[in-house]
């Protein structure tokens, strides 16, 4: 066991090991991430499981537990969003391998440079930020916008009306 991660490790190697890597990293150290959220303050507490399950299938499991700082698109607030990852990854070397997984994995693809452990913890967290990130108790927005200028009584005149009076006048 290591808490150290390293910056590039060759996966297969890992497998072989049976490594696990765990320990904390910070927000900031994950820039693709860091666009998404409001600050970069904050840690997440990651353990890396490298090994072959009883199918033979290499791969890594991933654990990873944070508080991501998100801006409410419904109040502009800052609020921490929990988000808790246990998923496991199987190893690819090419696209059509990906059908071979059994259920229960996701496909990660290697190339020949190796793996960044940093990069598989940061994909993972990217893939939890919401679409539309909502701060939990916020009241919803009015769903229709209603235009305060013009009276709802009155009936909407018909454009085409000119039209039908030039028709008949011929």
């Amino acid at each position: 066991m290591s808490s150290a991660l390293p910056e590039i490790v060759d996966p297969w190697r890992m497998v072989s090991a049976r490594r696990i890597f765990q320990g904390r990293l910070p927000l900031s150290a994950l820039p693709r991430l860091a666009t998404s959220l409001a600050t970069t303050e904050g840690e997440v507490d990651y353990e890396l499981d490298f090994g072959k399950d009883e199918f033979g299938v290499s791969g890594v499991h991933v654990r990873a537990t944070t508080a991501l700082p998100l801006t409410c698109q419904r109040s502009l607030e800052t609020f921490n969003f929990p988000v808790s990852i246990d998923t496991r990854l199987g190893f690819i070397v090419d696209e059509a391998d990906e059908a071979a997984l059994p259920g229960g994995y996701e496909p990660l693809l290697l190339d020949a440079a190796g793996l960044r452990p940093a990069d598989v913890i940061e994909d993972e967290l990217i893939l939890a930020v919401p679409i539309v990130p909502v701060k939990p108790g916020t009241r919803e927005m009015q769903r229709e916008w209603k235009d305060e200028g013009a009276a709802e009584d009155e009936p909407k005149p018909n454009p085409f009306a000119a039209l039908k009076k030039a028709k008949f006048n011929k």
